[in-house]
């Protein structure tokens, strides 16, 4: 069995990595998408728990995607669910360079798991999870740039970013 791993912080989760799990899926009997904790990015805008459920509603139908959440190194979680396969994306050169970084690390890590990397859509290229956060906070509309931002988890943070600056 070919398992992938998927996997970011996804605060929150964009059309853009919607995306990615659309084009990479049927290249894998399992893709799992896989919420990270990454204390490196600070304080998040969503909960792990919020993420995640935001990722399940997006990714319903698409039969061989499941959705988890994990702390700690992203090629341990790949051994302890069996994946030989990382999907990351990428938007624009300045990726390039971080994305090859990690694939160099992780293959240090363990050779046997290789990186596939899919370049983002041009039309969905601008779109990040920072981005999102940044239009949240103005009151901007996200519709957009997230799959699913008539859920309640959205509308709920966004109700209370609005309550906040009155």
């Amino acid at each position: 069995m070919h398992i992938g791993v998927f996997a970011g912080t996804f605060d929150p989760f964009t059309v853009g990595h919607l995306d990615v799990v659309k084009r990479a899926a049927p290249h894998f009997d399992r893709l799992i998408v896989t919420v990270c904790v990454n204390p490196g990015k600070g304080d998040a805008m969503f909960s792990l728990e919020e993420r995640k459920a935001l990722i399940v509603d997006a990714v319903k139908g698409i039969e061989n995607v499941e959705v988890t959440m994990f702390g700690g190194v992203l090629i341990e979680y790949c051994r302890s669910v069996g994946a030989s396969s990382l999907v990351r994306s990428i938007r624009s050169g300045s990726d390039v360079d971080y994305e090859r970084m990690l694939e160099s690390v992780n293959l240090r890590l363990d050779p046997g798991i290789e990186t596939f990397f899919l370049l983002s859509k041009p039309e969905l290229a601008h779109i990040s999870s920072s981005l999102v956060r940044q239009l949240i906070g103005l009151g901007i509309a996200i519709d957009d740039l997230v799959p699913n931002a008539e859920n309640a988890i959205i509308k709920n943070k966004i109700a209370i970013i609005s309550e906040g600056d009155k």
